[in-house]
């Protein structure tokens, strides 16, 4: 399973041999549903299989080219990591899974490029966020959006403070006193006195260097914000060693050992939704005040080659809307269509991903929310 990083999006929008095979579907963690899982993405590939054959491919090559996906019905590990929805990704020596916090449609794509058009509400900094859970005993990584949330598997974290110093005695160096997350008492102190507190402090500081050093790769594209869960004392002492632009300043206070992902979903939502309201109010007005000095555009045969060569800082998209069109990006000619024809492309979504792929912000609004009633909206960086 693969991070949605922006080199991975790149890696997706590049050139592949042959046919592009883009497979979506929701998946479920618990339940009766979470029983369909695997019967639906069987069925799923069975399409794909039919897709491939009228495409012209012929049975060996179609088995050839499905077995990286065909081996995850049967693995019974990749079930029990699931999260809200599926993303696969395969053409001829290519294959990328992502489980990711989107319930995706039912979905199949075949043609000569890889659709990544579901991918889109997680690429903008306007829904999705991080839960950091530290404990001296464990480290989580969450990912979260409003419906949703999932663990991420950490490969180049420390596990504990114990693992970070190899050290057997510095668990007994250092005692916390708190409540479970989101609930009772939130201090914290370290026990001992003098150089002892001190070098506790240190070790922690060590610790969280270490965490912050792995979390470096796996966050460096990242434009959403991180929350901190755990005791209280330890967020003074994660800033200093925190590296990553967008860390909260409010945390979620309590012991995260052992809470539930939905428990640390509900305590973070309270502390993002006002962020991502102000975020979102201040992008319409950043548009709104830039209206009439040449730095805005509403037409997306602006800002579709705007956004391709890095002109657009911030892009605002109209959810469930679409605008058809073809874009060359030799020549930047856009062309609009009535309706989608056979070679249409979506421009609302070259133009978001374009933006994203550029280092620009990207916010998905409802209809009603856009600025001027249009369906896209940019503010070039000049």
């Amino acid at each position: 399973m693969n991070t949605l990083s922006q080199d991975e999006i790149k890696t997706l929008l590049g050139k592949h041999r042959g046919l592009c095979i883009s497979l979506f579907m929701p998946t479920f963690r618990t339940g009766v549903e979470s029983q369909q899982n695997q019967i639906r993405l069987r069925n799923l590939l069975r399409s794909a299989e039919e897709k491939l054959l009228a495409g012209g491919l012929r049975p060996q090559e179609i088995k050839t080219l499905l077995e990286p996906a065909q081996a995850l019905p049967g693995n019974v590990l990749f079930w029990r990591r699931q999260s809200d929805g599926l993303a696969l990704f395969i053409s001829a020596g290519f294959f990328r899974c992502f489980c990711l916090p989107e319930a995706f449609g039912e979905l199949i794509v075949v043609a000569d490029h890889f659709h990544v058009k579901p991918l889109l509400p997680l690429l903008g900094s306007d829904n999705r966020f991080y839960i950091l859970a530290l404990s001296q005993k464990e480290v989580r990584l969450l990912e979260g959006t409003e419906k949703n949330i999932r663990e991420i598997e950490l490969e180049s974290v420390p596990g504990s403070l114990e693992e970070a110093l190899q050290y057997d005695e510095l668990g007994k160096q250092i005692r916390f006193h708190a409540g479970a997350a989101g609930g009772g008492d939130h201090s914290a102190m370290i026990s001992g006195h003098g150089a002892e507190i001190d070098d506790a402090k240190d070790n922690l500081l060590k610790y969280f260097r270490l965490i912050d050093r792995g979390l470096h790769d796996l966050l460096k594209d990242e434009r959403a914000p991180l929350i901190l869960a755990g005791v209280d004392y330890l967020f003074p002492i994660y800033r200093e060693a925190n590296t990553y632009p967008r860390l909260i300043e409010e945390g979620i206070p309590g012991n995260p050992q052992g809470a539930s992902a939905e428990t640390l979903h509900h305590a973070a939502l309270k502390i993002v939704s006002p962020y991502f309201q102000k975020a979102e109010h201040d992008a319409v007005a950043q548009y709104r005040q830039s209206s009439g000095t040449g730095l805005t555009a509403a037409d997306s045969r602006e800002i579709v080659p705007a956004a391709h060569h890095g002109r657009v800082g911030l892009l605002l998209v109209a959810s469930g809307r679409q605008q058809w069109g073809t874009y060359n990006g030799e020549s930047g000619a856009v062309q609009r269509h009535e309706q989608a024809e056979a070679t249409s492309e979506d421009l609302l979504e070259i133009a978001a991903i374009q933006t994203f792929l550029n280092g620009g912000t990207v916010f998905t609004l409802s209809p009603e929310k856009m600025p001027d009633k249009s369906d896209l909206a940019a503010v070039f960086r000049y």
